[in-house]
This record gives structure tokens, C-alpha cells and sequence, in this order.
């Protein structure tokens, strides 16, 4: 039997309704303001949540004025609750450790008021659905209109509509929508039994010492999503793979991506060939010391896996198992 993933990948969990219908209806935007709950997202991305990273620290949306700031987006609604984000500028001591069990590589700061504030991908993996569900959303609409300010056929500002889900040009009229750029990802296994005894991964120059993960890049114009699994782990390591298959999909809103899952045969005894300034290493690992790894939560000496808020650890937590 072939291997699936054990669960849903981590920001592919939602539980609230969106609705486009609710975007454009200008009388039921404002009974969901009325009811509903805002998270607040800073410039890098970050949130104020619960002391151990499971919750969002939402509040009410009536509380920040009668109707929604200009660049107020709604992210769903569950129950008659609308919820909403909010972009701040708020000032943060820098520097806080993210959660316990979080992927500790990147801090927090914390408020005046001492409300601890992490962003997606230290805290993505210990938000229940709900909260991953709506930070994902947020931080991918908020870095869509990072890039969306100006129209791109004629060059004029754009002002933000539907409830954050569309841009308008203010000179011809022109409306743009949320970009998705999609990304695939791919788990590569030996020819040994249904799904292999070994995979292989491989590093970026830029990571942490000893940090390995499995193949991905972003699939070109006219590209099939097959066809560009094999032609990135190709040109990263020079291996060619054979029977590719979909195991799932996960947003990546850094800054607007989603990444496609697959997996993959090739053959342990083919040479290893680098591209050269963009993967530095490259090896085949059994699966024993991938267990082991997953194990010791994510890391051995020479071993250090995927943060488990990427779908790239569920993928190898599902090879493995």
C-alpha cells in the first residue's frame, strides 16, 4: 500500500464560511461587523495570541468603530460571527521566544498590555482550525495588497473592495483579484517495496546548518503540475522520477503561494547532480532515521526535518509511517 498523508496539512485547516455573496452585500457586511470578532496583523505578519501559541487573542470588531477601517477584510463567517483582520502598526518589545513546540526560528514581540504576538509559521501548527484557518487567509490578503496598490493595465492607485477581496483601479475601473502563485513540493522514495525504504532531501545553502527537506519549486507557464515535478528534481539534483502522484495541498501565503503535494520514484542508484547556488547538499535517508528524527520532535544530529507547520513534515510523517 502506498502512503498517504496522516492528517491535513496544517494552514489547509479552516472552519468558517466564506461566502463571496457576503463580500458585495453592503447590509450583511454590516450586521457581521455588528456581531462580529477582528484579529489585528502587523507589518510582519504577526498576531496577538494565547500564552501557548493554541488561540488567537480576537476582540470585538464593534470596538475599533460603527463600521469597518478602509483596509478591514473579512475572512468568514461561522454562525451569524463575522470575522475579520485588521492591518496596525503596532509598537512591540521584539525579541519574545515563540511558544514551546513552536518551529523556533523566528520571534515575537510583545504589546504594552503583554499580549505575546508570533506570526503564521511559528505558531501554524498550534492554532486550533479555526485560528490557522483565519490567520492564513489574513496574511495571504494582506500580502496580496502589498502588491496590488497600483493597476496593472494602466498604472493608476487601486482602492481596496468586496471586503478586502478585490482591488478596484480608481482611474479605469479595472478589478483584480487575490494571485495564487502555485508550487509544487515532492517526496522522493527508492524503487524498494510500495513506497520505498529511503527518500531523498536535500538543503539550500541559506538554511540552518543540517536543516534538509524534500524537493519543491514553482511551476512555469504552460507547465503541467506532473510535468513540473519532474523537471525541478531534475534541475535541482539531476535525478529523472517516475510515477507521480497527488497526496494533497497546503497554503504557503509567504508571500502568496500554495503548495502542491506529490510523490515520487526514482532511482537510488543514479548519480546526484547539485544546482549549483541553489541546493548545497543532497542525500538519501532511511526511513528508519526519518522516524527517529519525528520522533525526537523533528530533529538528530545531522538531521534537522521540516517545522511542523509545512506540509513538507506531513509528507515525511506520512512516508514514514
Amino acid at each position: 500500500m502506498t502512503f498517504v498523508l496522516g492528517a491535513a496539512p496544517m494552514l489547509s485547516r479552516s472552519t468558517v464560511d466564506r461566502s463571496e455573496e457576503s463580500r458585495v452585500d453592503a447590509e450583511r457586511l454590516a450586521a457581521l461587523w455588528r456581531r462580529g470578532r477582528v484579529i489585528l496583523v502587523d507589518r510582519k505578519g504577526r498576531t496577538p495570541v494565547v500564552e501557548d501559541g493554541t488561540g488567537l487573542l480576537d476582540r470585538p470588531a464593534d470596538g475599533l468603530g460603527a463600521t469597518p477601517p478602509e483596509r478591514a477584510v473579512l475572512l468568514g463567517e461561522d454562525d451569524g460571527v463575522g470575522y475579520w483582520a485588521v492591518p496596525v502598526n503596532e509598537e512591540l518589545t521584539e525579541g519574545t521566544r515563540p511558544p514551546p513546540n513552536s518551529w523556533g526560528m523566528w520571534l515575537g514581540g510583545t504589546a504594552s498590555d503583554g499580549e505575546q504576538w508570533h506570526d503564521l509559521r511559528s505558531v501554524g501548527a498550534l492554532l486550533d482550525d479555526r485560528g490557522a484557518g483565519l490567520l492564513t487567509t489574513a496574511v495571504a490578503l494582506f500580502n496580496w495588497h502589498a502588491r496590488a496598490r497600483f493597476c496593472a493595465k494602466c498604472g493608476v492607485s487601486a482602492e481596496i473592495a468586496n471586503a478586502g477581496w478585490a482591488s478596484r483601479c480608481q482611474g479605469c475601473g479595472r478589478e483584480e483579484y487575490p494571485r495564487t502563485d502555485p508550487a509544487v513540493i515532492c517526496l522522493v522514495h527508492d524503487e524498494t517495496g510500495p513506497a520505498g525504504e529511503h527518500v531523498l532531501l536535500a538543503r539550500q545553502p541559506i538554511w540552518p546548518p543540517d536543516r534538509y527537506s524534500v524537493l519543491a519549486g514553482f511551476v512555469e507557464a504552460g507547465e503541467s503540475l506532473e510535468a513540473c515535478v519532474e523537471r525541478e528534481v531534475r534541475e535541482e539534483v539531476g535525478v529523472s522520477v517516475r510515477d507521480v502522484r497527488y497526496l494533497g495541498s497546503q497554503p504557503w501565503p509567504f508571500p502568496r503561494s500554495i503548495m502542491i503535494g506529490f510523490a515520487a520514484v526514482a532511482d537510488r542508484s543514479a548519480p546526484i547532480t547539485l544546482a549549483d547556488g541553489e541546493i548545497e547538499e543532497a542525500r538519501w535517508v532511511a526511513r528508519a532515521e526519518v522516524r527517529a528524527a519525528l520522533a525526537a520532535g523533528g530533529a538528530l544530529d545531522g538531521l534537522i526535518l521540516p517545522g511542523p507547520t509545512s506540509i513538507a513534515r506531513q509528507m515525511l510523517a506520512g512516508w514514514a509511517a
